[in-house]
């Protein structure tokens, strides 16, 4: 088994975390907060996606990303959620880099995500890792988490591990 790990920011973690850790072939999914280098040296919400490349790829990872925030748009909350995809590797980027352009036609605006080199992660506290799994019938989850899930249930179905999503399934 080949596991691989890349990081993704765009929007609040707990939704970001919870998309990642419904999918088939991601083993682990880390919470917190990333930095990259220059003008991104400033943490943002974000995850380390830890994934078996047998299982599901990096493409599939990406485009699920970009459709689970606001991929498009440059809003005043970017220097907390920003949009972006850290690489650990320079194939890795290239790859990112690729895919976001093959992506692009499928979208009607400008993708803005920008494909920045890893640099620091710091963890969130113990008491939101898990965010989701610990809280599904909050208010937040039910409005924010619910609706990042149901469209992974709709697009990508294939990709979701059924176990970790199943009080959704009924309600679709």
């Amino acid at each position: 088994m080949e596991l691989t790990k890349i990081a993704f920011g765009g929007g609040c973690h707990w939704c970001t975390e919870a998309v990642f850790q419904a999918l088939v072939g991601v083993v682990k999914v880390e919470q917190g907060w990333v930095s990259s280098t220059e003008t991104n040296n400033s943490f943002s919400e974000a995850v380390i996606v830890h994934f078996n490349v047998e299982k599901i790829n990096l493409k599939t990872l990406i485009e699920i990303h970009l459709l689970t925030h606001k991929s498009t748009s440059n809003h005043s909350m970017r220097t907390k959620y920003r949009s972006a995809i850290y690489y650990f590797s320079h194939q890795q980027k290239e790859e990112s880099i690729q895919i976001i352009e093959e992506l692009q036609a499928s979208f009607s605006d400008s993708i803005i995500t920008k494909i920045v080199e890893f640099k620091n992660f710091k963890p969130s506290t113990e008491a939101f890792q898990n965010y989701y799994q610990s809280n599904p019938d909050k208010p937040f989850c039910k409005n924010y988490i619910n609706p990042k899930l149901k469209l992974l249930l709709q697009q990508f179905s294939k990709n979701v591990d059924k176990c970790k999503v199943r009080h959704l399934i009924s309600t679709i």
